[in-house]
């Protein structure tokens, strides 16, 4: 108990580390993030034609969106040193199986219940595999991604594009409504960043899974349930990636499941590690988020306005990449002693 008890406080203080006002480092790197946004931000409202008016900053705003509510997810399991690379593969399949099945006459709720899930299903496996198995968890959620993205494609769905039902504003209201004169994918971003925050800043959960991150074998060792935490991290992701879908659907009236192949997942690792999670496992928190989507968002829509090439887009985003892992090991160096111990 008393060993248990330690994990947990090791895990409490991982998250007060995390948070800026309690750590330096991450304080350091996230205000950076946040500063450089601004400048970036400002600067494009100068120079880039388009980019201060209201439409571009709303598609911001939405665009932004998804990609944070996909990194709230990553950055849970992040934090207790995983991976989840079949995020797209959840957000195209499941939320374009909710809306054939609303579609076929089963109901907006029933449909919305399969297709969360069909995707807690997924991440549930993802964590079993990934804990109880034993499979590391880039080729756990790399197999399960591509297996689901084609099984979806060839048993569960009818094409490419699987449109939202015409008789369900509810579902459009997702990607192109707005409360209160905001749009309603910022303010869906916003409760599930909140809810993320509580999590791993209030809960026990939380906490353990930042002790996890920091020294995996101290957890075990104590009697943390340690595979039911890693299940429910992956569980949480997929869940959470099938609401990003319902979001995209939402803003397009439908969902294209090519996405799967696209960036999207490069990019929800970018934001994560450029805001100060550490893919060692252990440190970041929910703020991290708001910092990597603010500055990748600004990013993105910039390039996107100055009509700059798919192939220099990736090239940039390649090299903050980079430039973000090597300040995280500069930040947080980990060797073979630090991985046992931990860092606290």
């Amino acid at each position: 108990m008393a060993d248990a008890v330690a994990i947990k406080d090791r895990g409490a203080a991982a998250v007060k580390k995390s948070e800026g006002k309690f750590s330096l480092s991450n304080l350091s790197q996230e205000t950076l993030v946040f500063a450089t946004t601004i400048v970036i931000f400002a600067a494009c409202a100068l120079f880039v034609n388009g980019f201060a008016t209201l439409p571009n900053i709303s598609t911001l705003a939405r665009s932004v969106s998804v990609l944070g509510i996909l990194g709230v997810g990553m950055t849970v399991v992040v934090i207790g040193r995983g991976l989840d690379l079949s995020q797209v593969a959840v957000l195209a399949i499941c939320a374009a199986w909710s809306l054939k099945l609303i579609g076929l006459g089963y109901g907006l709720a029933a449909g919305v219940a399969m297709g969360l899930g069909l995707a807690v299903a997924i991440g549930a496996f993802n964590g079993f595999a990934i804990s109880i198995i034993g499979i590391p968890a880039l080729f756990t959620t790399l197999a399960s991604g591509t297996l689901v993205y084609g099984v979806g494609r060839w048993l569960m769905l009818d094409g490419i594009i699987t449109y939202a039902p015409e008789n369900q504003p509810f579902l459009l209201a997702l990607g192109q409504g707005e409360l209160l004169g905001i749009p309603v994918p910022l303010v869906i971003f916003a409760v599930v960043a909140m809810i993320g925050h509580l999590i791993l800043s209030r809960t026990s959960a939380g906490r353990f899974v930042y002790a996890f991150g920091d020294n995996a074998e101290a957890a075990r060792l104590t009697g943390v349930s340690v595979r039911v935490l890693t299940i429910g991290q992956y569980a949480f992701s997929a869940a959470v990636a099938f609401l990003a879908g319902l979001v995209t659907a939402g803003s397009v009236a439908s969902i294209n499941t090519n996405v799967f192949s696209s960036s999207l997942i490069f990019d929800v690792l970018l934001i994560v590690v450029l805001g100060g999670v550490s893919l060692s496992g252990g440190r970041g928190s929910i703020a991290s988020v708001l910092a990597g989507t603010a500055l990748i968002g600004t990013l993105l829509n910039a390039m996107i306005l100055l009509d700059v090439q798919g192939d220099v887009q990736n090239i940039v985003k390649s090299v903050v990449l980079l430039g973000a892992i090597t300040l995280d090991r500069k930040l947080h160096p980990r060797d073979e002693e630090t991985a046992r111990q931990g860092d606290l």
